[in-house]
Parts: structure tokens; sequence; C-alpha cells
């Protein structure tokens, strides 16, 4: 990921079917006077109070409203997140290519060229978008209370190697480990650790390889145990926003429609979009030109056909504001409050866009 600086049921008016009312027993009130012959008598007036009925889907909404909130009032609330102990750096066999950026630890410039493929480009694409989906598809299944970040690093660690390919984030900028582990509040770019993972927590692994020369970008944020309603909802909703980010994308498509879908689904459900962290163009070089803003924005630019850039958007239940520990890359929401990222990198066509990282 590249980082930028440091259904509800509409009422019915009054004038709708009657049979959406209930008319309550009128009451009296003297309103207006009138002459009977010499006498001025008071003319009573009929009011009618008027009581909408819910329809049966309204009521069952209503109902899930409430229990939600409930459920909400109920749940445990989760301490901060603290940072572990970390391991060594993992060796990476020599005969394995490696990107330039290890040979020094300073963070590289995001390349302003856009990376479009001719049909060899494509299938190397293709490869390495495949290796890490398989690689992101396994490292879920360790999810699970008690185990630890770095041995999630671990296990992806080695299997990436073996597929005779490079863990990209491995030295990016300094980065000692092979993935990006970010749990609860953590937005993005969290360092694989000692801490063991608890039941309820939600946890996203980034993952990327270089694989002939080829770099594949993926995420997805899992649940661990048992997660509460409004955390999985806020999941849910982050990966719907990614696949209908990818829905509008064609040859000739404006940047700015991503951010624009993306944040009328999150704002529909209540969630806030992450600005400050953004796809980007992915290739032979990790990260570069197109910038992809998640928010309404206007950047300009269309997508053209051959191009290759990733979807990344961050979602929170609260602020998106942030604050990073002083390892310079793990980076928390300002508030505690959860956040989940879903990514994926994309092939443009003339007529859509084609998932090259699809777990």
């Amino acid at each position: 990921m590249a980082q930028l600086g440091s259904s509800s049921v509409a009422g019915s008016s009054l004038a709708s079917s009657s049979s959406f009312f209930l008319t309550g027993r009128p009451l009296l009130r003297s309103s207006f006077s009138a002459v009977r012959g010499r006498e001025t008598v008071l003319i009573p007036k009929k009011i009618s109070i008027l009581s909408r009925r819910l329809s049966g889907l309204e009521e069952a909404m209503r109902i899930r409203r409430a229990r939600e909130l409930e459920s909400l009032n109920k749940a445990r609330k989760k301490p901060p997140l603290r940072r572990g102990k970390l391991s060594e750096t993992l060796p990476v066999p020599e005969h394995i290519l490696r990107p330039p950026y290890v040979t020094t630890k300073l963070l590289p410039e995001i390349s302003k060229e856009h990376q479009i493929h001719d049909e060899e480009g494509i299938a190397c694409m293709k490869a390495a978008g495949e290796l890490a989906a398989r690689v992101l598809d396994f490292a879920g299944t360790l999810v699970r209370p008690s185990v630890t970040t770095d041995e999630i690093d671990k296990a992806v660690h080695k299997m990436i190697i073996e597929a005779g390919a490079y863990p990209s984030p491995l030295g990016y900028g300094g980065f000692p480990k092979s993935v990006c582990t970010s749990v609860n509040e953590c937005m993005c770019h969290g360092i694989p650790d000692s801490r063991q993972l608890e039941d309820g927590d939600i946890i996203n692994i980034d993952v990327t390889v270089f694989l002939s020369g080829y770099h594949g970008d993926t995420s997805k944020t899992f649940l661990c145990g048992n997660v509460d309603e409004r955390t999985k909802r806020l999941v849910k909703v982050t990966e719907e926003c990614l696949y209908r980010a990818i829905s509008i994308c064609k040859d000739g498509v404006s940047f700015k429609k991503i951010g624009k879908k993306i944040s009328e689904l999150a704002e529909r459900y209540g969630f806030n979009v992450v600005e400050r962290f953004v796809g980007h163009g992915v290739g032979q070089v990790f990260h570069s030109e197109p910038i992809i803003l998640h928010h309404r924005n206007n950047y300009p630019g269309c997508m053209v056909e051959g191009e290759t850039f990733t979807i990344e958007p961050i979602l929170t239940t609260g602020s998106i504001e942030c604050v990073t520990w002083d390892d310079g890359w793990t980076t928390l929401t300002a508030d505690g409050s959860m956040a989940a990222q879903f990514e994926h990198s994309i092939l443009i066509t003339k007529t859509g866009a084609e998932i090259l990282t699809k777990y």
C-alpha cells in the first residue's frame, strides 16, 4: 500500500394509501362560533390523530437495529493493541530474484510512470497475482486464537520462497518482515511479532510477492473466533466496497469514480473511509502511478487498457485520523476504533477489469 503524506425503507407521505394509517378516536375542541338566532354558540370541530402503521419489513428492521444496539452495548471493549517482541529477520536463498530496493533501507519514491503491459507482461502479472492469492488464502487458514502474527509471517515466508519468489515487503524501506499483519484498530502496515491473536480480533494480512520480476499485491481481513456484529459488518462492507469499485473499472473510466463508489456504500452503513493510505500502480515496480484515492476526490486521469493497479480501501467504525508507532510503520486509528481493509491487483481491459489476485 502507498501512503499520502505522513437501506432503509422510506416512509410514506400523508398522501399515501389509507391502509398505512389508523384513525384514532376523535378529539372535540371548540374551534369556531356561529350565530343561531340571537345566540352565539360554539360548534365543536373534530380532530383526527393519525398514526403510521409499520410494514412488516420496517418492523423487522426496527427490531434488528434494536437487537444490534443491545449487542453492541453488551460487547466487551477490547484493550488497546500492544506490540510484542520481534524475531530475527528471515533469510532468503541467494538464487531468488530480489527487487532493487532490497539493497537500501531508504523508502523508494512512487514511480511517476503508469505500468501498462504487453502480452508477456500480463502473463507475468497473472502468475504473480495467482501466487499472492494462494499465499493469502493459506495465511487465512492460520488465523485462530493463540496464534502469533510472527507464526503467520514465518509460514508465509516459507511458502513464498519455496515457490521461487521474494516476499516484497521484506526490506522495503527497512520493513523487517515478509508480510503485514494489522490487528483490530491497526489500519495497515502492522509488523508481525509475538502477540497472540485473541478471540474476537480481526486481522488484515497483506501479501505481496515478487515473481519473475513482477509484484502481485493483495490483502484480506479475517475474523478470529467470535467477532461482534458491528465489526463483522465493518469487514463485510469493506469487502463489498472493494468489489463495487472494481465493477466500474474499465478502459476510459475516470479514476475518481473509484472513490465515489466506495464512499457511497461506506456512508450508507455509517462507516468512514481512510484518506491517508491509497492504492497504486503495480507491476515491475512495487508502487507507481496512478494513485488510487478511496474517498471522494477530483483526481485526474482515466484508466487505460493493459494497466495494472491496486484498489485497497480501509474503512473504520470511528475516526479516520491515525497515529503511527515509533517503528515508523504500524499505523492505528487515533480513537482506537476498528479498521478493516481488502485489496486486489487488477488489470484494465476494454470491457472491464480482471482481478489478478482473486482468492
